[in-house]
């Protein structure tokens, strides 16, 4: 069993910058490909990032591309989202994800985490 904890999330002005995190509990960290999703208020969660079990490679959707960048330390047991240039449409609960697929994160996730807030005022 794993456990994911984000932090990180508050409130922004568009144009700002955030920085999230996920520490990660259980089972070996390098077991999994790390992803970040978000859920908007009446919205379906949706994808964000995602980062291979080593770091080799990164994924996101189109509408962070530019913006957003995911990493992890593995002697650390993290994974972070550096968010930048961030607008309103970014407002969202933002969840880790873990998957022991390894090299993608897909939507059934072996664990998710509880989530953060981030709200971008304009």
């Amino acid at each position: 069993q794993a456990q994911l904890a984000e932090s990180g999330g508050r409130l922004v002005q568009a144009g700002g910058s955030l920085r999230l995190s996920c520490a990660y509990s259980g089972r070996t960290f390098s077991s999994y490909a790390m992803g970040w999703f978000r859920q908007a208020p009446g919205k379906e969660r949706e994808f964000v990032a995602f980062i291979t079990w080593n770091g080799g490679r990164t994924s996101y959707t189109d509408a962070v591309k530019g913006r957003f960048t995911i990493s992890r330390d593995n002697a650390k047991n993290t994974v972070s989202l550096q968010m930048n240039s961030l607008k309103p449409e970014d407002t969202a609960t933002y969840y880790c994800a873990a998957d022991s697929r390894r090299v993608i994160v897909t939507t059934t996730p072996d664990y998710w985490g509880q989530g953060t807030q981030v709200t971008v005022s304009s």
